[in-house]
This record gives structure tokens, C-alpha cells and sequence, in this order.
């Protein structure tokens, strides 16, 4: 298992429990941006920077991912793409994406997306912190032990 990160909008706090698993489990994390974002010097971690531009950074990661890789992700379109090659997508509130449920989560942003064009408000996403860390970093840490 490979853990790929859609880097450009993770969280700092994701990005630092990703460090620390990588150490801690010596396994391969790639973070892939279309900006310059600081990385610690580790055998295992590594950044990919794309030319600017929408969904160069997607591409670049499902172009490499493969089955029983993990992908770090809030994009959901992203999400559906890397699980339909085998692999599995992790939003950084902790909500896995897998074969079994990614078509209702998808077809539920794309009805949200058509309300937002509509005019209709639909409001945000509610605020990222602790619980949310820990949601995370709880289901990370269950996917590697599986590994």
C-alpha cells in the first residue's frame, strides 16, 4: 500500500498525522500539489509538484495510484475516480471512500452541486478540528494496520 495525498487543500494538521505514519509504519507517503509545500526530509515521504491548472494534481494521482493504494482526499470526484481503479479514498474528516458507497456519495454532491447552480443556498461544510482529527487519524491508523 501506497498513501497518496490530494496535498493543495489538506489540512496542516492532516498533513502532520500523514508524517508521522509514514515514520511510524515506514510506509510510502506521496503528496501531490500544484504548489510548493514544505515536506520533511524522510525515506518515506515525497512530493510530486504539477504544473498549475484544474485537476493536474487529480490526474497526476490517479494516473499512479494502483489497487490497495489509499488516497487522501476531500474531492469526491477524485474519490470515485481512484476507487474505480481498485483503490480506496479517505476524506480528512475521517469519512472512507470505497467501492460500496461511492456512487450514493457521489451522486449526492452532483444533486448538491445542481441545487448551488440553482440558486439555492445549501450551506458548507461545518468546521474542521479536533473530533475531526481524531476521526481521521483513527481510520488511518486502521487501514495501515490492514496493510
Amino acid at each position: 500500500m501506497k498513501i497518496w495525498v490530494d496535498a493543495d487543500a489538506c489540512p496542516q494538521a492532516i498533513k502532520e498525522i500523514l508524517y508521522r505514519v509514514a515514520e511510524r509504519v515506514q510506509i510510502l507517503v506521496t503528496f501531490v500539489a500544484n504548489r510548493r509545500i514544505y515536506v520533511p526530509p524522510s525515506d518515506f515521504i515525497q512530493l510530486i509538484h504539477t504544473p498549475a491548472g484544474p485537476d493536474v494534481a487529480d490526474g497526476e494521482i490517479v494516473e499512479r495510484c494502483a489497487p490497495g493504494d489509499l488516497v487522501i482526499t476531500a474531492d469526491i470526484p477524485l474519490a470515485a475516480r481512484v476507487v474505480e481503479k481498485g483503490a480506496l479514498a479517505l476524506d480528512p474528516r475521517g469519512k472512507l471512500y470505497d467501492a460500496e458507497n461511492i456512487k450514493q456519495i457521489l451522486s449526492m454532491r452532483d444533486f448538491m452541486d445542481s441545487l448551488r447552480g440553482s440558486g439555492i443556498e445549501t450551506g458548507g461544510p461545518a468546521g474542521f478540528g479536533p473530533r475531526e482529527r481524531n476521526l481521521f487519524a483513527n481510520e488511518l491508523d486502521r487501514l495501515v494496520a490492514l496493510k
